[in-house]
Parts: C-alpha cells; sequence; structure tokens
C-alpha cells in the first residue's frame, strides 16, 4: 500500500511501470540501459479516490491526464531506474495530495465607503494631472 494521506491510500497493482531508454545525460550507458520510467494510474477506475477527488485530479494532471482518465508521468530526471522510479511515484503522490485538498469557496464581498472615496480621489487626482497637461484656452 502506497500511503498518500490519512483518507488516501493506494495499492500497487493499481501503478504500472514500464522502463525506457531515456535521453540526455548517463554516458555510457545512454543506450542500453532502460533508465526513463512510465508510470501509468488509472485514476478513472482507481476505488482508492473519491469522485470529488478524481474531478480535481483531472484539472490537476492536465495534459498528463488521457481522455480515458489515466494518469501517464513520464519520468528521466536522473541516471538510475531507481531515482527515476521514486520521481515518477513522488510526482504522482504531490498531484493526488493536490487534488485530495478542497479549495476554500470565495465569499464575495462590497467594497467599504473608505475605499470608495480612496478610489473616487485617485481618479480626480489623476484627471488633474492630465487637464493640467492641456493648453490653456486662448
Amino acid at each position: 500500500m502506497i500511503r498518500i494521506s490519512p483518507h488516501i491510500s493506494l495499492d500497487e497493482s493499481e501503478i504500472e511501470e514500464r522502463f525506457v531508454r531515456a535521453s540526455g545525460p548517463g554516458g555510457q550507458n545512454v543506450n542500453k540501459v532502460a533508465s526513463a520510467v512510465q508510470l501509468r494510474f488509472d485514476a478513472a477506475a482507481s476505488p482508492s479516490l473519491s469522485d470529488a477527488v478524481k474531478r480535481r485530479l483531472r484539472r490537476v494532471a492536465g495534459s498528463r491526464m488521457t481522455e480515458a482518465g489515466e494518469i501517464v508521468i513520464h519520468a528521466d530526471r536522473h541516471r538510475t531506474q531507481s531515482r527515476n522510479r521514486d520521481d515518477a511515484l513522488d510526482r504522482l503522490i504531490d498531484m493526488i495530495r493536490e487534488a485530495e485538498h478542497v479549495p476554500k469557496r470565495r465569499i464575495p464581498t462590497r467594497p467599504t465607503l473608505g475605499s470608495k472615496k480612496r478610489r473616487l480621489e485617485g481618479k480626480a487626482k489623476r484627471g488633474a494631472i492630465k487637464a493640467a497637461r492641456q493648453k490653456p484656452p486662448v
């Protein structure tokens, strides 16, 4: 079990990892060893996530989520397979934690009388500056 928060735990069987060749640094191993990780997590079919978290996860994941609701994370920042594996898993966990957080609803407020007066005074002052730039009437 992968513990994400006190409320969410993922089963290892829900995550699929594929190892592919990475571009970039790696010395002699770059053309021989499949050190990059392609992590796939089917969020739409996951029993561990609530519907609300799945909706927010779609927004958080953005282009990393397919139309079918599967999150694909490609990790090739590091030279070793194990570090790339940990990196991909950490990014998935961070994404789910961010989606778990319920955004606070904004309560619209009305401007105060003082803020209205300050705004109008600022506008009048700016208008006076612009009026002073004009040529005097003939």
